[in-house]
């Protein structure tokens, strides 16, 4: 198992958990994303799919107890013009984490999920 996770695949600390130790999917309109670890009991982020919208995902799971956005080292490569300079973190408590890519930093809405971080235990907070 990955960093922030115990050995039954259970996400233990989000804030330690890296990419690549979960399962790669291929989502909507072909974005490819993960999903890392497992699902809370009656856990909203199950009705979600890779490559949605963030509007379309708080509207399908509500308000996130908090958020932050940070850059990707992608941000720092000359004449890089793809969608993966900074992502956009939303925070559910007792759910987990939700990463979306794209948009801008001055219009965060454009931004498509790319990444669902399931955690039974996350705080409320980053």
């Amino acid at each position: 198992m990955g960093p922030g996770m115990n050995s039954r695949g259970e996400v233990v600390d989000s804030s330690r958990v890296e990419a690549g130790y979960g399962q790669s999917v291929k989502g909507l309109r072909d974005w490819e994303g993960e999903i890392t670890g497992k699902p809370a009991p009656g856990s909203k982020f199950t009705q979600l799919q890779i490559g949605m919208p963030m509007k379309q995902v708080t509207d399908l799971v509500g308000q996130p107890s908090d958020q932050g956005a940070y850059l990707t080292g992608k941000a720092f490569i000359p004449f890089f013009f793809g969608s993966d300079k900074h992502r956009q973190e939303l925070v559910y408590k007792n759910q987990g984490r939700l990463i979306f890519a794209g948009g801008s930093m001055g219009d965060i809405g454009s931004a498509h999920l790319v990444w669902i971080i399931h955690n039974a235990s996350e705080p409320a907070y980053r």
